[in-house]
């Protein structure tokens, strides 16, 4: 005859959330209630690098660098004249997701000069996606449009070619120095 031990079935520990203070398992990996990361423990170790300059600008930084969480577990934000990180908003933007308040580049990027995969321009989009007065990209959306698919007042595409948008981008691009021969 052969004897196999049972498991032992799990206990599970009830403890309170370090942010919110709503009772959470022990084994928790997010609170339920607040949404912060491994509630149960104490402390969680912070993740990613943040760098800030001493230089300041209408009490933002002149660069500010950040990725990752910070000690509380939150996503850190880049916030600054220039800001670089996962998450960013500042004047001149380098992001993942990103608010630019001038230019930026990013993979979802939102602000009046912008360059991503989802480039939403006021001014100039230039994306997989993008829009803006100028749009460029396999889907773009502007009162002048180059795409594969689009739409606006002056597009150039697939079955539509409106001589009014080379014109537009040559003159744009004869104003910030660059010269085509006819």
């Amino acid at each position: 005859m052969i004897f196999v031990p049972r498991s032992q079935p799990k206990t599970t520990v009830d403890v309170p959330c370090r942010s919110c203070r709503q009772i959470v398992r022990a084994d928790s990996q997010r609170c339920p209630f607040c949404g912060a990361p491994f509630p149960a423990r104490g402390q969680v170790p912070a993740s990613g690098f943040e760098w800030k300059t001493e230089t300041e600008f209408f009490g933002y930084p002149l660069v500010h660098i950040a990725v990752g969480r910070d000690d509380e577990g939150r996503l850190r934000v880049a916030k600054g004249v220039i800001a670089i990180g996962q998450y960013a908003i500042g004047a001149f933007t380098i992001a993942q997701f990103g608010v630019a308040l001038i230019f930026g580049i990013g993979q979802f990027i939102l602000g009046p000069i912008v360059l991503g995969q989802i480039a939403i321009g006021f001014l100039f989009g230039l994306g997989q996606i993008a829009t803006g007065y100028a749009a460029i990209g396999q889907l773009a959306f502007g009162y002048y449009a180059v795409g594969q698919i689009g739409l606006g007042k002056y597009f150039w595409g697939v079955g539509r070619h409106d001589p009014q948008v080379l014109e537009f981008f040559r003159r744009l691009l004869e104003k910030i120095g660059w010269h085509f021969s006819r």
